[in-house]
């Protein structure tokens, strides 16, 4: 499918960022606009084809960022049945990293499992690095740069992306470097920074962080895999349709209803995967996933954003995230990797831990205009 710039683009403002002021907001991308999730894993499949059969006899290792590529390079991976692994930013339990800076971002630090990639490499002759956008490609030399000082061997490296707003001179270091570039569309980015600044800013902002969380059943299923782990592509989809099986049996299954899917940060593929078996049995199903990124909302019809929810993190009671345009729904379902520090193991419980902040405020946040929510920890 041919995609354009109405498509894909929208600009908003970035909140209190003097690097760049702006944020390209993809609308299909299921990450701070709701989406069909159909929609979104058929764009990401989309860029997975710009790729099948570029680099025959060659081992690949696909690598998606952290948080808005994680569910693009998962996807993509399981469309050409290659591993993956995504960066984070989370704590691993008992891992090395390999640090890496995203110097533009809200929050600079990036990091891959260096106990992973240290396995990974030996049976890698290129990376190709997964993102949603690639503006300057500074991240991604800078984690090149890292890994060519750790291992010392030669590999090849490929960029795939869904928009590409590289100047001539950035292409030009690549080009040096033979790092080839896939992408589905071509931006400009050199009027995004006065287009941002020309919105208002006076959309609704409400604070989560302390309300009273809502009424929500919150559940259990076994069976994760963490993809910030080198995960088997086969082996991951895999347990992504077990989950949507074990949660299919927890509620009755339903039909022509309007159903919202959450998903929380990092943690967005199979969040997407879920939503779309949802959206399969006939419901009008919209997904979008909790952010660490602070966007400035706006009441313009052609802003992307207009309603802006802030919340703790279910990873980190004292870390800030957000939510955008919550709309109304017939039923809401949280999808979350994020475990209970009280509940490790079980499962089916009833009521969320007592301490647990962080999804105390993204209940108080969806109970604002919904009844029936529910919340499903992959343990």
């Amino acid at each position: 499918m041919k995609y354009t710039k109405k498509d894909l683009v929208g600009i908003a403002k970035r909140e209190n960022n003097t690097k760049r002021n702006y944020l390209v907001v993809n609308p299909l991308q299921g990450k701070h606009v709701p989406v069909s999730p159909t929609k979104a894993l058929k764009l990401f499949a989309s860029l997975a084809e710009e790729l099948r059969g570029k680099y025959e006899g060659e081992r690949l290792l696909l690598i998606g960022f952290a948080e808005t590529a994680t569910a693009i390079g998962a996807q993509i991976a399981i469309s050409l049945g290659t591993p993956y692994i995504q960066t984070t930013r989370e704590i691993i339990p008992e891992a090395g990293y390999l640090f890496f800076s995203e110097e533009h971002s809200h929050a600079t630090e990036q990091k891959l499992v260096k106990d992973d990639m240290d396995e990974a490499v030996k049976n890698t002759d290129r990376i190709i690095f997964i993102e949603d956008e690639v503006t300057t490609g500074k991240t991604i030399l800078n984690i090149i740069s890292v890994m060519q000082n750790v291992y010392h061997k030669e590999m090849k490296f490929a960029v795939a992306s869904i928009l590409n707003g590289m100047s001539k001179e950035h292409r030009g270091i690549y080009e040096q470097k033979s790092i080839d570039l896939h992408y589905l569309l071509k931006t400009s980015h050199s009027s995004y920074s006065d287009i941002a600044e020309t919105f208002a800013g006076d959309g609704e902002y409400i604070d989560c962080t302390y309300g009273t969380a809502g009424k929500a059943a919150v559940l259990s299923v076994a069976g994760r895999k963490d993809a910030r782990r080198l995960v088997n592509a086969a082996e991951y989809d895999m347990a992504c349709r077990n989950l949507f099986e074990q949660i299919s049996r927890l509620f009755p299954r339903t039909v022509n209803d309007r159903i919202l899917v959450v998903g929380t940060e990092e943690f967005m593929y199979p969040v997407l995967f879920v939503a779309s078996c949802i959206e399969a049995l006939g419901n009008e199903v919209r997904c979008h996933a909790t952010t660490r990124s602070p966007i400035v909302v706006s009441k313009e019809s052609q802003y992307p954003l207009h309603a802006r929810y802030e919340m703790r993190s279910l990873y980190d009671a004292d870390r800030t995230t957000f939510l955008y345009d919550i709309g109304t729904y017939d039923k809401v379902l949280v999808v979350t990797d994020a475990q209970c520090p009280e509940d490790m193991g079980q499962t089916n419980k009833g009521d969320e831990c007592q301490e647990d902040k962080g999804l105390g405020s993204l209940i108080h946040a969806l109970a604002i205009k919904n009844t029936d929510i529910t919340v499903v920890r992959w343990c």
